[in-house]
This record gives C-alpha cells, structure tokens and sequence, in this order.
C-alpha cells in the first residue's frame, strides 16, 4: 500500500521517520541547551573581559570567519567520512574552544588570544552546520517519509526555542547568582554529555559516507559537484547570495540586544534581563516553528514566505532602533523574532529539495558559509556604528540591510524552480527523473 502524500505543510509519518525526528530533536535540544548558556550574556561577558564595543563585535567577527574558514571543509568531511563524524567532532571542538575562552575571561587576555580562540569555536560550529540537517534528510527519505520538510523542520525550531528558552533563562540568572564564567563551565560539560549521546544513537541512515584513498582528490571532487548544484544553479544561488545580509544581521541584532535592553532598563548588572532578551526570542522560535507549516499552506510559493519575512523584519529592526521604551522594544523584538523564525524552516526546505544527497552536507555547508561571510563584515562595521551613534541607530543600520536581501530572494522566485511549488516528494521525484 503506498502512503498517502502530504500537502506542502502536513506529514504523514511511519515509526522508522519517527525514530529518525526523535533522535534529530534530542540531538537538537542537547546542542541548543549547551550552546545557548551563554547566549544571553556573551556581549557582556566579551565587555567585562575588557573589550570595547569594537573588540567585542570583532571577536564575534572572528567567530563567523572561522565558520567561513571551516565550512566547506568540515562539509567535506560529513560527506565523505559521515554525518556521525561530523557531529562527535563538533562536540568535542565546541567544547574545548569554550573553555578556552573561560580561560581568557579569566586572564583578562588581549584581544588577539580572543580573535584566535573566536575562530576555533566557529570551527567546532561548522562540524554542525549542514551535517545534522544532511542527517536528517537523508534518513526521513530512505524510511520512506513523504510529507513536507516543513513540518518536521518546524518542530526542529520549536525543540531549539524550548532549549534556548531554558539555556538563556538559566545562563543569565546563573551569571547574576554567581559570575558570568559559570555559563560557560556548564556548556562544557553538556557538550560532553552530548557526545555520548551522539555516539549512542546518531547512525547514518539513507546515506553511505565515500572515504578515498586520495582525501584531496575526494575533496576536490565533492567541492566541485557541490559548486555545480549549489553557486551555478541560479535558484540556490540567489537564496545563498540573500544569505549574508539577513543572517550577518540576525548575529549582530542578537547580540547587540543583551546591551540594547540593559540600556533601556537603567541596570547595567540586571544580567537577567540580557537572558530575556535571548528567551524571547527562543519563545519566538518556538512560535515561528509552530507557524512556518501553516505559513507555508497561506502561500502558493515558499519564496513568498521568505520574501514578506525579509521585508517586516528590515522594517522592525527599523522600527526598533527608533524606540526609548523598554516594553515596547520587548515587543519589537519578539515580532522580528516570530518573523524570522517562521520563515527559516520554509527555506530549509526549498533549499533541501533543490540539493541531491550525495553533497547535502556540503552544499548547506557553503550555504552557511556565505551567511557566515556577511557576519564577518557586519557585525563589526555595525559595532563601530554603536561606539560612534548608539545602539538604536546600529539597529536601524541594521534593518536597511536586512532589506538588501529581497531582491536577491525576487531573483530565486523568478527562477520558477519546482521546490517552490511542489511538495517534498514531487521534487525528489523529479530530481530523480531529470536527465
């Protein structure tokens, strides 16, 4: 009996898909747990070690020039060693680079120990990006899962706004009961706990890793065929090249608010409300993940979803910057983060239905990457803008260039490619049939 097809938005779901979403949502929960710990509290934890605004945003810059430097590689690697691999290395990575900064808070090091060890914790990241979600996507289509990506994306966001709900909530009132280093002492230890969590149920499923004799060779091959379906096929180019102005601005927005609202509050060491700030906008995941199936249903076209996203989000963080009272910036904030959040799993999924498997990791990889890149030049251009104007118009700055992604987003839409209009399976199927 063939399963029944889904619309863009629903699922119909068998006990293999089940176990595969189950393991994809704890490895999720555990991840956004750990890293959001320190969410809530990074800029002011960077500004308490001694960094200016600048420093402080340049080592975030750092940060994403690392997730630059490494993606593609470590993209390489979940596709020719295993997703799996991948993941156990992040943990592992992720882990000591944490500590390290811990080390330096405590040292009052220089700036340029904080660059370095900011492009070591981007590395432990990228064994992240494109490998869980390559993982997933594979295994849902060999158990034989038809329904649309949406819904368990979604789900996927929601489980990730819980665990940064708890982390961000539970980071900044630690930091305010203790000292701001104690957030990153129990990241540490719940990225351990992840590793062994990883190696216990994390096996790849729909996916067979292809490990050469000739590791350059292979590189080159899997770069080169990830090139092919990523940068020179126009409707993933142009959703790839929107990527650095609303992502690079999302990274700063986020970090830029734990000041931002402290300001606005009149309570410099309220570290509790810096963690807010990061809660609200975990509860706007949880929303948006909830929403993003049904947003999808509202419009014939995903790239619709991610248009109109593009556009109330530049005009909130607009909005935003020009506002003096502290609830209504609360509320701002969560309006752009609902915006955002509901958007990001209708483009997951146009984007995975337009990759084929063999370079998923890889192509999300880059797609990451040239997020990553608009990070590494907003956030301290932006940064330099709050040292000089103030956070306010920094975050009106930043609203102008979020809007610079939607005629990129246009451009894609204009493409008519399948994904834009078809459900998960109609388009593996005609990936499958294209010559």
């Amino acid at each position: 009996m063939v399963p029944p097809r889904s619309n863009g938005g629903g699922d119909t779901m068998n006990d293999a898909a089940r176990k595969i979403q189950r393991v994809y949502l704890t490895l999720t929960l555990g991840n956004t747990v750990a890293a959001s710990f320190i969410w809530g509290i990074n800029t002011l934890f960077l500004l308490d070690a001694g960094l200016s605004n600048l420093e402080a945003f340049a080592a975030n810059a750092f940060f994403t020039a690392g997730m630059v430097l490494f993606e593609v590689p470590t993209g390489v690697i979940a596709d020719g060693w295993g997703r799996r691999v991948s993941f156990l290395l992040g943990t592992v990575t992720l882990a000591a680079s944490t500590y390290l900064y811990y080390v330096l808070w405590q040292i009052s090091a220089p700036f340029w120990m904080w660059a370095v060890v900011s492009v070591l914790l981007g590395l432990g990241f990228t064994f992240f990006s494109g490998a869980v979600e390559a993982w997933l996507v594979d295994a849902l289509r060999f158990s034989g899962y038809e329904g649309g990506l949406e819904s368990v994306l979604g789900r996927g966001q929601m489980v990730q706004g819980v665990a940064m709900l708890l982390g961000s909530v539970a980071g900044g009132v630690i930091a305010q009961a203790t000292n701001l280093g104690v957030p990153f002492l129990l990241r540490v230890l719940v990225l351990l706990a992840m590793f062994a969590v990883a190696f216990g149920l994390m096996h790849d499923v729909g996916f067979s890793p292809e490990r050469s004799t000739h590791p350059l060779r292979a590189t080159r091959a899997v770069l080169s065929a990830s090139i092919e379906n990523g940068l020179k096929n126009p409707p993933v180019r142009y959703v790839m090249l929107a990527a650095p102005f609303s992502a690079g601005v999302g990274i700063y927005v986020f970090y830029a608010l734990q000041p931002f609202l402290l300001d606005l509050y009149g309570d410099q060491k309220a570290y509790s409300i810096a963690g807010l700030a990061a809660a609200i906008v975990a509860g706007s995941q949880i929303l948006g993940g909830w929403l993003a199936p049904h947003a999808r249903r509202l419009f014939h076209k995903r790239t619709s979803v991610l248009i109109l996203g593009g556009v109330v989000g530049g005009v909130i963080l607009l909005t935003l910057g020009s506002t003096r009272i502290f609830w209504l910036a609360l509320v701002l904030l969560a309006l752009w983060a609902v915006v955002g959040s509901a958007a990001t799993p209708v483009r997951q999924a146009y984007v995975n239905d337009m990759i084929p498997s063999k370079q998923r990791a890889t192509v999300l990889s880059f797609d990451s990457l040239m997020g990553s890149s608009g990070g590494v030049v907003i956030q301290p251009a932006l940064g330099r803008g709050a040292d000089l104007y103030g956070y306010p118009a920094s975050l009106a700055m930043a609203g102008v260039i979020e809007l610079v992604a939607v005629p990129f987003l246009l451009a894609s839409r204009k493409q008519g490619a399948p994904a834009d209009r078809a459900t998960t399976s109609e388009t593996e199927t005609d990936q499958e049939t294209r010559p």
